[in-house]
């Protein structure tokens, strides 16, 4: 697809999405790879504008320069964004309590803890990025269980089986204690990202090394 081709389809599909709002967003392309400029209003919309770019067919990579520029100038001070998270993760279902240690500076929040699954360590970020004040959020959460090679190979080729879309060409997945290797061609950034979310989805898995090329 030729690049300006590519560069409509990606503006259209931040224009589709009800989330983003993408009047001070700038998109260029060059040989598939999309730069993203400008600023957003909160972090949950810098996450959004990820999520729909790697949607985009031909979308090889992506660089992501936007900025999380709050409304009026001013943001919530920390130690009440810190109180907001403490307390947005207390009420989370998916999170267990007292497990997850909150730090805010500058209204950047950095998770440490331990916890067994990896859905409980991304919901804990998900929990909070469309909270007010936040700008950011590291996830520094561990996870406990010890990963199983067999059982991760497994699981991402079921997925894979279940899928419609995903149609990865040689991929090969190597487990060295709780990090995954991924290696192989696919067709689009999306079926990339279902692989890798694939990875993650096994129990003990902290690291994905996602070397997977889009084709």
């Amino acid at each position: 697809m030729k690049d300006s081709l590519l560069r409509d389809s990606v503006i259209a599909e931040l224009e589709f999405e009800p989330s983003i709002d993408a009047n001070d967003i700038g998109v260029a392309v060059e040989d598939g790879i999309v730069t993203l400029s400008g600023h957003v209003p909160t972090y949950g919309q810098k996450l959004a504008v990820e999520q729909a770019v790697a949607r985009v067919k031909g979308v090889r990579g992506f660089a992501e320069h936007l900025e999380v520029r709050l409304p009026g100038g001013t943001g919530t001070s920390d130690d009440e964004i810190a109180r907001r998270v403490a307390n947005t993760l207390r009420w989370n279902t998916v999170v267990p309590d007292n497990r997850v240690m909150v730090k805010v500076q500058d209204g950047w929040v950095t998770l440490t803890g331990k916890l067994k699954w990896h859905y409980q360590r991304a919901g804990a970020a998900a929990a909070i990025q469309n909270l007010k004040g936040v700008v950011g959020v590291t996830n520094l959460i561990e996870l406990t269980e010890t990963p199983s090679a067999p059982d991760i190979r497994k699981q991402i080729e079921d997925t894979l089986k279940r899928s419609a879309e995903a149609e990865a060409t040689s991929l090969q997945i190597e487990v060295d204690g709780d990090k995954v290797i991924l290696n192989g061609y696919v067709k689009a950034w999306s079926e990339r990202g279902l692989i890798a979310r694939a990875a993650w989805s096994a129990p003990g898995v902290r690291i994905v090394e996602d070397n997977l090329v889009v084709r």
